[in-house]
């Protein structure tokens, strides 16, 4: 009898560890997991896992908005001047569709970034402008969240004076019930 009752209480105790087990994994489960580059301070991640009990939300590509009206409008100056400064005025463009979506940059996961050749830097993306205005929004103390990024240079955009799109995919936690 005492055999029998050591056994079922070990049972016992078995199944209780593998609920807090299972409480914890559901817990992660619902967390966005953002793995760094191993041995690197570069503000993207390697990867992220995204649960499937999140919500995604793909932006279109943002491009610079009109920056100097002064300007000629087919002119790198009218939307900022250079890469850094088209950069930051679309990032500031993404942040407020984000939040008009009730999102921030933080939950941001995916980055598509697409740069012409800067005709000031040789007819070549100019990636250190681009990373200048990306490390004011990811990277920080006050968004440290870094998603995935690919970062290429293409012939053109729709207007000859833009050097920079990005699109983004965010994620939203699935509501509470």
């Amino acid at each position: 009898m005492t055999m029998t009752l050591i056994t079922q209480t070990k049972k016992l105790a078995l199944a209780a560890a593998l609920f807090a087990a299972a409480c914890g994994a559901a817990h992660a489960a619902d967390e966005i997991i953002r793995h760094r580059i191993p041995n690197s301070t570069f503000p993207i991640a390697a990867a992220v896992e995204v649960p499937s009990s999140f919500t995604n939300v793909y932006l279109s590509g943002q491009v610079p908005p009109l920056q100097d009206p002064a300007a000629p409008k087919n002119t790198v100056a009218a939307y900022g001047g250079d890469t850094k400064g088209q950069t930051v005025g679309v990032l500031k463009a993404i942040e407020k569709s984000l939040t008009g979506l009730g999102l921030t940059m933080g939950d941001v996961v995916k980055m598509q970034v697409f740069l012409v050749g800067d005709p000031a830097k040789d007819n070549k993306m100019d990636f250190a402008g681009f990373m200048e205005g990306y490390t004011q929004f990811f990277g920080t103390t006050a968004q440290p969240k870094l998603p995935v990024r690919s970062t290429m240079q293409v012939a053109a955009l729709a207007n000859p004076a833009y050097l920079v799109e990005i699109e983004v995919m965010a994620v939203r936690p699935a509501k509470s019930k």
